[in-house]
């Protein structure tokens, strides 16, 4: 038998030590949120992104198709049309009745970091992180963050059209992430961080489309994001929810998220 020796032991250690520095980097970006990442580093979208501001982005939503000759176009309408006394009364209800709210959907790198954003916006009334876009039914944060399931991180949200548009949640969306990463924001890389707007209706996909087609010029790199037809949205677990207001002293949250509210004029 060949002596052990001090060559092959060193040889064994390092290569050891290399798989596993390697193993390491490939779930670094799918800890549990009581693991912190390794050395966050700086918002990539602060300084890198040519569009400083939502405001730079004013494309028209397209209008409604019209409604079809000789008909009422709404309920008070046709009640007006029979009934001139009825349809006054629906015109003196009360202002403050519930009001209708759309969805839009959004996936831009870490639910987190998106979530602290669409929260602060005015108009923005509800929302919600979880996961949508992928090949299984009701997925947990342990299987996304394997990539193998295709869903994205997505972010949710409620939001009154008369205080905000589904155009300027799209403005505040490409300000707040880089577009041009494909699979990736900042330290974040797999499928599930991919850049998405998951659309609600024709309108938001036209919406969408057009926007990107203006702000493309911006950019030195191809737009990536995807524009799909929003899928079932499954919530993520509970602890994803609200948290950043959770755990404001969270390593990687501070490392992006303050920046992101400073650029955006969202600080409190």
């Amino acid at each position: 038998m060949a002596p052990f020796g001090p060559p092959s032991y060193l040889a064994d250690m390092i290569a050891l030590r290399a798989a596993a520095i390697a193993a390491l980097l490939l779930v670094s970006s799918c800890t549990q949120p009581a693991s912190e990442p390794a050395q966050p580093q700086p918002d990539p979208t602060v300084n890198r992104l040519q569009i400083q501001t939502p405001d730079e982005i004013d494309v028209e939503e397209p209008p409604p198709p019209p409604p079809p000759e000789d008909q009422p176009t709404t309920g008070a309408d046709q009640i007006a049309a029979n009934n001139p006394t009825d349809a006054k009364a629906m015109t003196d209800q009360p202002a403050d009745q519930p009001k209708t709210l759309e969805t839009a959907t959004f996936a831009g790198g870490c639910f987190w970091c998106i979530e602290a954003v669409l929260d602060r916006l005015e108009g923005v009334v509800d929302v919600e992180s979880g996961y949508m876009g992928g090949n299984i039914d009701n997925p947990t944060y342990k299987q996304i963050c394997t990539g193998t399931t295709n869903h994205a991180e997505v972010v949710q949200c409620k939001f009154d059209p008369s205080l905000v548009s589904f155009e300027q949640l799209v403005g505040y969306f490409f300000v707040m992430h880089d577009p041009t990463t494909l699979n990736r924001q900042g330290n974040d890389f797999g499928t599930q961080y991919r850049s998405a707007i998951f659309y609600h209706s024709d309108a938001q996909r036209q919406t969408a489309e057009a926007i990107i087609k203006k702000i493309q010029p911006k950019f030195d790199d191809r737009i990536v994001t995807e524009v799909t037809q929003a899928s079932k949205f499954w919530p993520a677990e509970g602890y994803h929810q609200d948290y950043w207001e959770k755990n404001p002293s969270d390593r990687y949250c501070n490392a992006f998220i303050p920046s992101k509210l400073k650029k955006l004029g969202l600080e409190r």
